[in-house]
């Protein structure tokens, strides 16, 4: 494990060769050596939770996974229409009676394609207004209004004379923000655009680079510092509670990404990039002991749902959110079959903590027929036999997969290795 300074979990990075259990007792060390020394040298704060409902349709399953998440969640930050790179408008239709039986305020999110080189304001308003009506008239107590538009820097002053006219437009008592790229931090032009809103959203989690990962808590910690320099007014900070499958082409530039949204073009290598929980929690815990000036919250992305295969389980989410501990319990098993001679090879999650898959399984067993399956492969060395993953993956809390078989009248063992063979 290394940390550095800033003597919080904030700048730990875990090997991934270590087993479970060494992240956790590594991870819950640092993080109470955190909240020991907080108290004489940071900002200690209680960060409310808030989470983007970013889902295009709404699925009986978003619909649960919002019911059941408003015990947790201060407030809803929902997609409710964008504008796309060729200027077309999509709406998304929101279940009004779910958002109304939370009873918690609803935060209009526009998205307006980064793109996009050019757009008519007045249209652009005229537009949202005409959501905002048409929320209104199902019921929905609206807080405010968020612009989502990832702008090319140059930009910044056009858009902050958009957000003019729009703060204009909007009046009292709705609250207009925006989300801020970390790109934006070093540009003259970005205390002008802040002075348009009420309140801003810093996103800290992107797709850089498979090394790089969904989310570098040291980076996120850099950005977060100078974006506070910047802001007069209350601020967000957005973090991740998802994974996504990106491609990257020969040069290796981004070509897609698979989250949210199937994946668009191929790329020639492709990487599972995961928001670890464990790790997230305990940012959240340094974050809440040594809080930069004005922050607010947390804005997560986004809502799990039980049919979002890249995004965390519920029972983790809400484990995180409500700041309890996550219970990690990985379980490797042999399971006899119908035919006495086969075994199944099994990995079961028991905790409340969605894992990474471990890279890497012990095959103890005196005969060798067998073989991997579900993305793990077998092999055979000196040392004896294991099972092998070539992709990362995620195994949600409650889950189990089955990761491979074997064929065998003797005893046979499976246990998660923590070091390559």
């Amino acid at each position: 494990m290394e940390c550095n300074r800033r003597s919080s979990f904030r700048n730990c990075r875990v090997p991934p060769s270590s087993n479970v259990l060494l992240r956790l007792l590594s991870c819950l060390a640092l993080g109470l050596f955190v909240l020991a020394t907080a108290a004489c040298s940071g900002r200690p704060v209680a960060l409310g939770n808030e989470a983007y409902i970013w889902q295009r349709q709404w699925t009986p399953a978003l619909g649960d996974a919002v019911r059941t998440s408003s015990d947790v969640v201060q407030g809803w930050r929902v997609l409710a229409a964008e504008l796309d790179g060729r200027g077309q408008w999509h709406l998304v239709e929101p279940d009004a009676a779910v958002l109304l039986a939370t009873g918690k305020p609803v935060t209009v999110v526009v998205r307006i394609e980064g793109q996009l080189a050019q757009w008519d304001a007045a249209d652009v308003i005229d537009h949202i207004q005409s959501v905002l009506a048409q929320w209104r008239g199902r019921g929905l107590r609206i807080a405010g209004v968020e612009i989502d538009h990832d702008c090319a820097t140059s930009r910044l002053p056009v858009y902050a004379r958009f957000l003019s006219l729009l703060r204009t437009s909007l009046g009292e008592p709705l609250r207009l923000s925006i989300t801020v790229l970390p790109t934006w931090l070093d540009s003259a032009s970005l205390d002008a655009l802040l002075a348009r809103v009420d309140e801003s959203v810093l996103q800290v989690h992107a797709v850089q680079s498979p090394r790089a990962g969904l989310f570098d808590p040291r980076q996120a910690h850099a950005w977060m510092d100078a974006f506070a320099r910047h802001a007069r007014g209350p601020w967000r900070v957005a973090l991740p509670a998802y994974g996504t499958r990106v491609s990257w082409d020969g040069q290796g530039r981004v070509a897609s990404i698979e989250s949210e949204r199937p994946t668009l073009v191929a790329g020639d290598e492709a990487s599972e990039l995961f928001a670890d929980p464990l790790a997230m929690q305990g940012f959240v815990s340094a974050l809440e002991a040594d809080a930069p000036q004005r922050l607010a919250g947390i804005v997560w992305f986004r809502v799990p749902t039980e049919d979002d295969a890249r995004a965390w389980s519920l029972a983790t989410w809400r484990a995180v959110l409500s700041r309890q501990p996550l219970v990690v319990s990985l379980l490797a098993q042999v399971r006899s079959a119908p035919d006495i001679a086969l075994r199944d090879l099994v990995l079961i999650n028991a905790g409340n903590a969605d894992l990474p898959l471990p890279s890497l399984l012990r095959l103890d067993a005196t005969c060798g027929n067998a073989d991997g399956i579900h993305g793990y492969a077998l092999q055979r060395t000196p040392h004896g036999l294991f099972l092998q993953r070539a992709q990362r993956g995620v195994l949600r809390a409650g889950r189990q997969l089955s990761v491979g078989w074997l064929r065998c009248d003797g005893g046979a063992a499976l246990r998660v290795e923590s070091s390559e063979p």
